[in-house]
């Protein structure tokens, strides 16, 4: 993604979050971003695809921090689990995402309400794939009635809070307090072999949307092209960071464990510089890419 389209991103969420969504034009956009209609429209196909592309850009950046938590961890370990949902409460904390969520909410389009729904979905999916690595296999079929139980609690835990106390919610003891409450519950389903969704729900829970990831070629160009973008400011690590992972993926059988460690390595070498959304976004399709090797 190229600077003055993150730059349009930034100023079309800013207007989202200020003025509303439904309220805020594509003129709007146009005025505040100082670009031609064209150009817009070069980026976005419409103004509900410059929203998408908001959410996008959160759902790789919680995405990233995730995977990278798990790096030399044990799968079944409740604090890396713990630490992995409050990932995503954090972005959206971050990047000021609930206002835009609420004015999707009751914005009655369609489009951008099945696109959220499908964001839930895959939320749904991934904290059911890990529950299962929590509790073991014998929790499959009973993971994704679990999945539900905890958000939902965490959800209606937060609007009660909201109301009654002026205190900020400690999230992480919130969220360490449900996972105790799934202890019991899932011990309890497992015994008495009690499931409400069917056990093939695990594999369906992951939405509508299907990404399509990228090539080890395109990958390797993506990154050789980074590299000769990089100027003679640039710190030398970061340099160095990129030269390991091109070195790495151009090997017949690249080793995973080596990406994790360098791609981590690479994201922070880049943190607090001008390169670092473009060195965010090539993590993630490296993260996306090692799926497809494992």
């Amino acid at each position: 993604m190229n600077d003055r389209k993150r730059q349009v991103l930034l100023t079309a969420q800013r207007l989202f979050i200020d003025k509303g969504f439904s309220t805020t034009s594509v003129q709007d956009i146009l005025d505040e971003s100082c670009i031609s209609k064209g150009t817009f429209y070069n980026y976005f196909s419409s103004k509900n695809e410059c929203l998408i592309a908001i959410l996008v850009h959160a759902r790789d950046e919680a995405t990233v921090r995730r995977r990278e938590l798990l790096i030399g961890q044990d799968l079944s370990d409740k604090n890396v689990l713990v630490e992995q949902i409050l990932i995503r409460m954090h972005v959206n904390r971050e990047q000021n995402l609930m206002p835009i969520f609420e004015a999707v909410f009751h914005s009655g389009d369609s489009d951008l309400r099945t696109y959220i729904k499908n964001m839930l979905l895959a939320e749904f999916s991934w904290l059911t794939r890990r529950l299962v690595d929590v509790y073991g296999k014998a929790a499959v079929p009973y993971a994704a009635d679990c999945a539900v139980m905890l958000f939902g609690m965490m959800q209606q835990i937060l609007h009660v809070w909201s109301a009654v106390s002026k205190e900020e919610m400690d999230t992480s003891k919130l969220v360490r307090f449900l996972l105790r409450r799934i202890d019991s519950i899932i011990l309890g389903m497992v015994s008495t072999k009690d499931a409400f969704f069917t056990e093939d729900v695990f594999f369906k829970l992951s939405g509508d949307e299907v990404e399509q990831t990228e090539t080890k070629e395109q990958l390797l160009e993506r990154l050789t092209g980074f590299l000769e973008f990089l100027g003679d400011d640039t710190l030398p690590a970061g340099k160095q960071y990129v030269q390991f992972l091109l070195d790495e993926l151009r090997a017949e059988s690249p080793r995973v464990f080596v990406l994790e460690s360098v791609v981590r390595s690479f994201r922070e070498a880049f943190k607090g510089f001008s390169h670092e959304p473009e060195a965010h976004e090539l993590a993630y399709k490296v993260w996306r890419y090692m799926d497809t090797v494992k």
